[in-house]
């Protein structure tokens, strides 16, 4: 059996594995909330994946772990930023000069590569929430809504509802405040989603490529299609959007030679 090389991304919402094989293959994979026992959830997600590759644990030649909560993982073997392996995995997808767009939980990252994948810049948002995959939990509580159901929602909008703050706070009163005057819900999500990509386009400029990732990306498309019509052009979007942080964890435990380039790797 050729080597198995496993990747984790244990974020603070969801938990994703990549097994890849030693051709850089995706085997299996898994994606489960993290819970509040990130070990243990962890190990869930590990089977599940190998479960669906057809390996078991004594198969494994090496696993790398990444995310918020990647010193939790005992079956790891090294650890590496989400900045490193997000950009190795989109890299690993689209080997040219490429901006990142990853949309997480909890944070959302710009990374820049260049041509031969090394990291040129990144940013990061900072504590506030808006515009990251809480922000969207928090809408929809508001709205009373499944969160699966906004992307659907967006898509039916006739009238965007644009909401002036970026704040979570400010935004959850601003769509209480279009509810009781009646504004039809599609368009307050729509709107909802408007507000995120805004904030997220202020955070840094743009290289040609953009790739977006993350699983607010993987559940709601309808976020990229929106981005294009802002940016004026077409974004590239991996077959597994969720899965490209583990993917470059796994790619890392394949031995492939880290890039250079900024510090926090």
């Amino acid at each position: 059996m050729s080597s198995t090389f496993v990747g984790v991304d244990v974020g603070s919402s969801r938990t994703k594995v990549a097994v890849l094989d030693e051709n850089k293959n995706l085997l299996g994979y898994a994606v489960r909330k993290s819970g509040v026992d990130f070990s243990a959830t962890a190990l869930e997600v590990l089977r599940e994946s190998l479960e669906m590759a057809g390996r078991t644990e004594a198969d494994i030649t090496c696993a790398v772990s990444t995310g918020y909560g990647r010193a939790n993982v005992a079956f790891a073997a090294d650890t590496k930023t989400e900045i490193g392996c997000h950009a190795r995995g989109c890299y690993h997808y689209f080997p040219k000069a490429i901006t990142v767009i990853d949309i997480g939980g909890q944070d959302n990252k710009i990374i820049k590569l260049d041509a031969e994948g090394r990291r040129t810049s990144f940013k990061m948002n900072r504590k506030c929430a808006a515009g990251t995959g809480a922000f969207l939990e928090e809408m929809a509580s508001r709205l009373d809504i499944p969160i699966g159901d906004m992307d659907g929602l967006a898509r039916q909008s006739t009238d965007m509802v644009k909401l002036g703050s970026f704040c979570t706070v400010f935004s959850a009163t601003e769509v209480l405040e279009n509810i009781r005057n009646g504004k039809n819900v599609a368009d307050i999500v729509k709107g909802v989603f408007f507000s995120m990509i805004k904030r997220i386009l202020e955070m840094d400029s743009l290289s040609e490529n953009v790739v977006m990732t993350g699983g607010v990306v993987a559940n709601n498309p309808f976020i990229v299609a929106m981005t294009e019509e802002q940016i004026g052009r077409k974004i590239l979007v991996a077959q597994h959007p969720q899965l490209t942080g583990a993917i470059g964890a796994a790619l890392y435990a394949g031995g492939v030679p880290p890039q250079s380039g900024l510090p926090g790797r």
